[in-house]
């Protein structure tokens, strides 16, 4: 099997000067940049509009999630037999509609916390056939040689968004209300299905047998457990998101309740470690391309990993730079190693797969969040946060280790090229 570096694009703007790549990703910068002042601006609703506990708070949360283990699987075999543009549009337009019925509900006095649990619900389902068609459309679209520069321009907007996010909803939420914030991702939906029509290209959905759903999801399963590089990486992010949804979701009680900062503070430094995810996503392919695609995974996802552990020993003052520093050194190294697999995978990958290997991934890859959540949860309680804090990162640190162990990686400069098998 061989083996490939990344050729670099000498104009200047790279893809970005092709049209259909172009609308592709202005569309998703703008939902990138919508779900993540909805990540904000849901909450803000239903606890400013409705006053709702922090427990219903917690369960919009959940439920933005619940679809990944609910219909992932099934997702990911829909999405092989249909055409991945069209499945985006849909998606796009069911999340617009979910969005603009809290406004609706607010303005008739209906709005209730069961109305915003089934509007995350329904936009999270709408998600996960959104982000697999993606995944699996973008191939079709842009040459192999261009996937990786392509992965990590699409990353490298989607961190800028979850950078400027937070603060958009906020000013929007001291400007107009909670509910405007949820108006303007309406918007951004709107915006990404425009673009997907404008899109001239148009995809070739190879005819195959049709199966039953379940012997479909099965055989997805199948290709992902008994390929060393896939399953050895499907392993790895259920157990790194173990380790860091463990540590994100003590961070906030770290930081205010452990070392008594103040909420402006503490939302400048999580907004100030997002930069972790735009340096990542730029730095991927030059990097992938000095030392090669399988050592700048190993890099990102295993060497800068360790690095983590120094945000438990974080403190006020000087010792907050060990918080940033180390926080961006590994969110980094996480979106760069994603950006160069996930070009790697959408080569590696038969097209007609790439649905059901995606979903089988992520629904093993998500799968982990809530759990690591209520470890951390038990860990806090029993120990402390800052012990807990620790325990989780280093959790996150050894999880390289199956990368290293369990996949060829450590033995190769580069990923494969080619499809699996051949």
């Amino acid at each position: 099997m061989t083996a490939t570096t990344p050729t670099l694009r000498p104009a200047r703007f790279g893809l970005l000067r092709e049209r259909d790549f172009r609308l592709l990703w202005i569309g998703e910068s703008a939902s990138s940049l919508g779900s993540a002042v909805t990540g904000v601006a849901l909450p803000l609703v239903a606890v400013t509009v409705l006053d709702a506990s922090p427990f219903a708070v917690s369960v919009l949360s959940a439920a933005a999630w619940l679809p990944w283990l609910l219909i992932g699987l099934p997702a990911g075999a829909w999405v092989d037999r249909l055409s991945r543009r069209r499945v985006m549009l849909a998606a796009d337009w069911v999340s617009m509609a979910a969005f603009l019925s809290v406004p609706v509900a607010a303005l008739l006095d209906r709005l209730t916390t069961a109305h915003l649990v089934a509007v995350a619900l329904v936009a999270g389902a709408a998600k996960v056939f959104f982000a697999t068609a993606y995944r699996a459309y973008l191939p079709s679209l842009v040459d192999g040689p261009d996937l990786l520069e392509a992965n990590a321009k699409l990353q490298g907007s989607e961190q800028v968004a979850n950078l400027a996010g937070p603060g958009v909803a906020g000013l929007l939420a001291q400007a107009v209300s909670a509910i405007g914030g949820l108006v303007v991702d309406a918007v951004t939906f709107a915006v990404s299905a425009l673009c997907l029509t404008r899109i001239r290209h148009r995809e070739v959905i190879e005819p195959r047998p049709r199966r039953r759903l379940r012997t479909e999801i099965r055989y997805g399963m199948r290709t992902v457990l008994g390929d060393p590089l896939l399953r050895g990486n499907m392993f790895y992010g259920c157990v790194s998101n173990l380790g860091l949804t463990g540590y994100q979701s003590l961070l906030v009680v770290f930081l205010v309740g452990d070392l008594g900062l103040p909420a402006g503070a503490t939302g400048l430094l999580l907004a100030a470690t997002s930069a972790g995810g735009v340096l990542g996503a730029f730095a991927a392919r030059p990097l992938a391309g000095r030392v090669g695609t399988a050592r700048a995974v190993l890099l990102g996802k295993v060497a800068l990993a360790p690095v983590g552990l120094l945000i438990a020993f974080a403190d006020r003052g000087a010792g907050l730079v060990l918080f940033v520093g180390a926080s961006i050194v590994i969110i980094a190294g996480i979106v760069a190693g994603n950006v160069v697999f996930s070009g790697f995978m959408q080569t590696y990958v038969p097209a007609d797969l790439m649905g059901r290997v995606t979903t089988s991934v992520q629904v093993v890859n998500f799968g982990a969040i809530p759990l690591g959540a209520l470890l951390a949860g038990a860990l806090a309680t029993a120990f402390g946060v800052r012990p807990a804090l620790f325990a989780m990162l280093a959790v996150f640190a050894l999880s390289g280790l199956i990368l290293l162990l369990a996949t060829p990686l450590g033995r190769l400069r580069d990923l494969p090229a080619g499809r699996m098998g051949e």
